[in-house]
């Protein structure tokens, strides 16, 4: 079965199609992406103007013809903060489907963290007890602790890396003022939420996912992507400071140089290794595994599965899957915490 996940996320807007089937680990098949950073385009009261609304709009049609061209079952559309935190969100949203057809479903701070939480189990798996899974995304900055496939805590806060650089970094580089004001910003932040991470017994593995953790690994020596997803990727915390305060000195053409770092990324990385470093030092974590997958696979995993448990049918001995609207799918009783 080819299943397919359109995430409207703050820093890109992409399509995954991965074919899948009982027993079997999700295989991608094709993916189509736009570096759309949503926050870049709220106006002063928040909300999404209308040449973001344009992009978007023009983006998720053009994601729908490519998930029918490739004869995808099921499209299960979703976003994030992206559009969670825009005081127009709703009616972006409404727009979206009635342009499209396509009904995008707004995913919780919660349910986002329990997400991503599930697809580190599902990849790391069960010779792991206790697990902790960080996330760094464009509008906010996910945590999830526990040891069952779903967490026993999940949070979410609004650390992400676009969303601090917009409102609280400006200048190329900034001023070690703004910088030094977004480190106490972030440890403020940070503290009612890792408070409830720190409730859970201490990780026996931390992972930590998104483009923005593997870009801080990749600065501090971690394998390329081009090197699959199986290698071993770490981040140390002493390396994270260390890049932090070179961060800070760079402008956004010198970070677009370093391995690793796209032009697109590169004038956030440093609130992305502000709100990594203050997470680790604060939850007593010296290093971190990069995961390679994260909410996407998180919600392709659990769809199939209630998809099997919906509409197995029998043939000759094996379990297939019947037939799904391609624009059906929802998130409906996606789970947040365990407990």
């Amino acid at each position: 079965m080819r299943l397919s996940v359109l995430d409207i996320g703050s820093n890109t807007v992409h399509l995954l199609l991965v074919d899948a089937y009982p027993g079997a680990r999700p295989v991608p098949f094709a993916s189509h992406k736009r570096a759309l950073s949503l926050v870049r385009f709220l106006d002063e009261d928040g909300a999404v103007n209308a040449r973001g609304r344009r992009e978007l709009l023009a983006f998720v049609e053009d994601a729908v013809a490519f998930a029918v061209r490739h004869k995808a079952e099921d499209l299960l559309a979703f976003c994030t903060s992206a559009l969670r935190g825009a005081t127009n969100g709703e009616a972006v949203i409404r727009e979206v489907e009635r342009v499209t057809g396509v009904e995008l479903q707004e995913l919780s701070g919660q349910q986002e963290a329990a997400m991503t939480y599930f697809a580190a189990r599902r990849w790391f798996g069960w010779n792991v007890r206790d697990l902790t899974v960080l996330d760094i995304g464009g509008g906010s900055f996910e945590m999830a602790a526990g040891r069952d496939e779903f967490p026993a805590a999940a949070v979410s806060v609004p650390l992400g890396a676009a969303r601090l650089t917009k409102d609280r970094l400006p200048g190329d580089p900034p001023s070690p003022v703004a910088v030094a004001e977004l480190r106490e910003y972030v440890a403020d932040t940070l503290r009612d939420a890792v408070r409830q991470i720190r409730r859970e017994p201490r990780a026996d593995l931390v992972v930590a996912t998104s483009k923005t953790f593997r870009s801080l690994a990749r600065v501090a020596g971690a394998a390329p992507s081009g090197e699959g997803p199986y290698v071993q990727r770490l981040l140390h915390l002493d390396d994270l400071r260390l890049w932090s305060r070179r961060l800070a000195a760079l402008t956004f053409e010198e970070r677009a140089g370093l391995p690793g770092v796209s032009a697109v990324r590169a004038p956030q990385l440093l609130a992305g290794s502000i709100v990594a470093q203050g997470a680790m030092e604060a939850l007593g974590i010296d290093v971190v595994r990069i995961g390679p997958w994260a909410v996407r696979e998180g919600l392709i995993l659990h769809r199939f599965d209630r998809v099997l448990r919906d509409h197995d049918v029998v043939e000759d001995g094996y379990v297939g899957v019947g037939s799904v609207d391609v624009l059906s799918a929802d998130v409906t009783g996606l789970p947040g915490v365990h407990a």
